[in-house]
């Protein structure tokens, strides 16, 4: 009489009145070795893809960077982690408010993060830690009061393709005010997320 591996069940002879071949009601058939093996093959497949596929996105689309000083707080603390869009501003456009990392333009071997004040062709002035834009008073609701200054910057058009930009903690901030716009072709990425410390974590506005 032959005999069966214990994990592989016979198949009872179907009740009278069914079809031959037909499962009788309730049978449930076992996985094979070949099937179980098959199961493990596309998990590893589709962790091997997932991971190849984050690789790609940290690498081509963003960046963990790592912040240096304080003149971006309050939103921005010394050493928070965070990552940039490195790509988003090759099909969008740069736009004011957005907190932005370039190349330092007296140094392209550093990087600075900032804040962009204005855009190519806005006409700009400084009246005692006041920006106008175009003739009207900016808002600036992410520079607390008592991180202003009582700084002034006589009024100016930006020139074509480059961003004025400036620190959140102005009182402290190197930033257009002395090195004067930056050059669209310093920039690289786009502040999108904290990520470390867990207190600090969210979206960079």
């Amino acid at each position: 009489m032959p005999t069966f591996p214990d994990d592989i069940p016979t198949v009872p002879a179907p009740p009278l009145g069914l079809p031959a071949g037909t499962p009788p009601p309730g049978f449930v058939q076992a996985q094979t070795p070949i099937q179980r093996s098959g199961g493990i093959g596309l998990w590893l497949r589709d962790l091997f893809v997932s991971a190849v596929a984050s690789v790609l996105i940290i690498t081509f689309l963003y960046q963990p960077v790592r912040v240096e000083g304080t003149s971006m707080l309050p939103r921005l603390e010394d050493r928070d982690r965070l990552f940039i869009n490195k790509f988003v501003y090759h099909i969008s456009a740069i736009e004011r408010g957005d907190v932005v990392v370039f190349h330092y333009p007296r140094d392209p071997e550093k990087s600075y993060i900032k804040r962009v004040i204005a855009l190519p062709g806005d006409r700009l002035r400084i009246d005692h830690g006041q920006v106008w834009l175009n003739g009207k008073r900016l808002l600036e609701n992410y520079v607390p009061e008592e991180y202003r200054d009582s700084r002034s910057y006589a009024e100016m058009v930006v020139p074509e393709d480059t961003y004025f930009m400036m620190g959140d903690h102005r009182s402290i901030s190197s930033d257009s005010r002395e090195f004067g716009p930056v050059e669209r072709s310093l920039i690289y990425g786009k502040a999108v997320f904290v990520y470390w410390p867990t207190r600090d974590a969210g979206v960079v506005h």
